[in-house]
């Protein structure tokens, strides 16, 4: 089948490396030159685990070029572009109407429109009205709604082993879904079929839901501290409840990335805009906004005063496997004590911190990172830094605490080797 992915970002180019995988000839169409350069040279202008290779392999199947004129060829257009939030928490459309504009003029056959950006209740039925307001015929396409569920650092895996494909269709197709079930023809998976408004929201809710696992984790991790109970007992205790589940359950720094904090906020907006009150989205963003203060306030209470402190930061990324810092809580942190007088040696594998910060020095290695250091961070829990030899920490560090800000260490080893231990809701 011939595929168009408009978009080259995280989202469309593992698409477009999965799809050409299943022996689809698949274009992927970016307006920004830069990154179309770096994919012909075989870069991947971000860092996804396998992503790179999966491109490699495949390039006889793809293509990347900013040339609309590939749409007119292609069976299915699969829509892969941003959408931000707006500063009133609503979401930035600007992106997805610029794609409709050029479809607007390059559709002459049919085609399957197929979203899979994010977008709020409501958007792709709009899409498919703006579609036939700017004179194409509504014989020549149909919108589908397949939302992806991609995990950052795991997202090849994910796309080749999905828990479902969820597929929003309008209230009188009856030819989409084959469609879509040959687009994905070799990944075994159930489909779940719904409206178009339907499938948007199976997105926002399966983003907001996760998040309030991880709000509700941090909000027992303070009470925890207050009754001196390990929040990791209380994760186990509840996680084997079937009905629960292990997942997104350990306490820590909070969530953060391209998807949660924007993804919540759009379904808060889109909830008043119906005029329903969404209360417990309001408590899930106001435990995260905060959980950063009760970290904090935990290592000034270790290290007080700050001023002049010097603290390691290990991670930036907002989580492993990925170099992605968007409302990433480490580099939330690292701001902090750079605001509070501290000097912050930070390192992280992959990510790089998003701006210059006063007495901030991004290192290229933890060695660098902790040695004459007053305190210890682990802000992201990359696997590198829960193997660490704690011997050697302790040899090179100048102070003793380690704080353990994503509750991903064994604290036995960290304090067999003489180091304080602290972590979130773990007296």
């Amino acid at each position: 089948m011939n595929i168009c992915i408009i978009g080259a970002g995280y989202v469309g180019l593992t698409t477009a490396a999965v799809l050409a995988e299943l022996g689809h000839e698949v274009h992927c169409i970016d307006h920004d030159e830069r990154k179309i350069r770096l994919l012909n040279n075989g870069e991947v202008p971000f860092y996804e685990p396998g992503l790179e290779e999966l491109i490699a392999k495949n390039d006889n199947y793809l293509t990347f070029s900013g040339r609309w004129d590939d749409i007119k060829r292609a069976a299915v257009v699969v829509i892969c572009v941003g959408t931000p939030p707006r500063p009133d928490g609503g979401t930035d459309l600007r992106y997805i109407e610029a794609v409709l504009d050029r479809l607007a003029t390059t559709i002459k056959s049919y085609k399957t429109i197929v979203t899979k950006s994010t977008v709020p209740p409501g958007t792709n039925e709009w899409m498919r009205a703006e579609l036939i307001r700017k004179g194409v015929k509504p014989q020549l396409f149909r919108i589908v709604s397949n939302p992806e569920f991609l995990r950052e650092g795991s997202a090849v895996y994910d796309m080749f082993h999905p828990d479902k494909i969820v597929v929003g269709l309008e209230p009188d197709d009856d030819q989409s879904l084959a469609v879509m079930q040959a687009v994905y023809a070799g990944i075994n998976a159930p489909y779940l079929t719904t409206s178009l408004t339907g499938a948007e929201l199976i997105k926002y809710a399966a983003n907001a839901f996760l998040a309030t696992k991880i709000s509700f984790i941090n909000e027992m991790a303070r009470i925890c501290d207050a009754f001196a109970v390990d929040v990791n007992d209380i994760a186990r205790g509840i996680g084997l409840d079937p009905r629960i589940g292990p997942h997104f359950l350990r306490a820590g720094l909070g969530y953060g990335g391209s998807c949660f904090p924007k993804d919540i906020k759009a379904l808060e907006h889109a909830a008043r805009s119906r005029q329903v009150e969404p209360h417990l989205l309001k408590a899930v963003q106001t435990i995260n906004a905060t959980q950063l203060d009760v970290c904090f306030q935990k290592l000034n209470e270790q290290l007080a005063p700050l001023t002049d402190k010097k603290i390691a930061v290990l991670g930036i990324s907002f989580k492993p496997n990925t170099d992605d810092t968007r409302f990433s809580p480490a580099e939330a942190l690292i701001r902090r004590l750079s605001e509070n007088g501290c000097t912050v040696a930070a390192y992280d594998p992959k990510a790089t911190l998003s701006e210059p910060l006063t007495r901030v020095t991004q290192v290229q290695s933890v060695h660098e990172a902790i040695q004459g250091a007053d305190g210890l961070v682990i802000a992201t829990d990359w696997d590198e830094f829960r193997t660490l030899d704690w011997g050697q920490v302790k040899a090179a560090m100048n102070g003793t605490l380690v704080f353990d800000g994503r509750n991903c260490l064994d604290r036995h080893a960290v304090e067999q080797s003489g180091l304080r231990y602290m972590g979130v809701g773990r007296p």
